[in-house]
């Protein structure tokens, strides 16, 4: 399944941090096309690094990197279509320090999980795990227009987020616990423990991020 967007509400205003955010991540992607194995590299994070101290900057720099095109443009697509009422809902300056907050919580727990791997870890995933985290407790009744695929057909249909995002975390908490039991907790290449660490951090902090105004004026112009 892969979401399209909000069928329930529309925003108030251009999602303009959402956006910038799109802007960056394809702006470093560039530069990761240009710079090959060596810049993805020394800007993706390591947790053995982060343990010991080197390389900090890789915590933010990692956010922004992607390991090819359909990586950056699923995760993309994801922010897209929860991000904008998250936005809203935080105003343009309190989304943009919890989205950043959310990755970094994200990454802590890809380390605390396995704080001697060696293996590169990037991507925008945890951060929006975060956003997906906190609309699911903001608006867990929305509707979400979704294309669902049934092998080699689909069709766009009307999916509750608590239904859409509860079975995402659900999958994120079986595949964490499928790589664990196989070889450790990124033995697919897949972080799914800074998935669940930047979730519950977005479903745990949203209240403290958002405005009541807003939620508010959001609900009323959904009505």
């Amino acid at each position: 399944m892969f979401p399209l967007g909000d069928a329930s509400r529309r925003t108030r205003s251009v999602p303009v941090a959402t956006l910038l955010i799109i802007v960056l991540n394809f702006l470093v992607f560039a530069l990761e096309l240009g710079g090959g194995d060596d810049f993805i590299l020394r800007w993706s994070l390591v947790p053995a690094d982060i343990m010991a101290g080197r390389h900090l900057e890789t915590i933010l720099s990692s956010m922004f990197l992607h390991e090819g095109w359909e990586h950056i443009l699923g995760n993309m697509l994801f922010l897209w279509a929860f991000g904008p009422e998250i936005e809203d809902s935080m105003g343009v300056g309190r989304y943009l320090v919890f989205y950043l907050l959310g990755g970094m919580a994200a990454t802590f727990a890809q380390v605390v999980v396995d704080p001697t791997s060696t293996i590169p870890s990037l991507g925008a995933s945890g951060a929006i795990a975060a956003v997906m985290g906190a609309f699911l407790i903001t608006y867990p009744r929305d509707r979400i227009r979704t294309v669902v695929f049934f092998g080699w057909f689909f069709r766009v249909t009307l999916v509750p987020a608590i239904a859409l995002v509860g079975l995402w975390f659900v999958t994120q908490l079986f595949s964490e616990a499928g790589s664990v039991i196989a070889a450790g907790a990124t033995s697919d290449g897949v972080a799914y423990m800074a998935h669940i660490g930047g979730f519950v951090f977005g479903a745990l902090t949203a209240r403290l991020f958002e405005q009541s105004d807003r939620v508010s004026a959001q609900q009323a112009w959904a009505d």
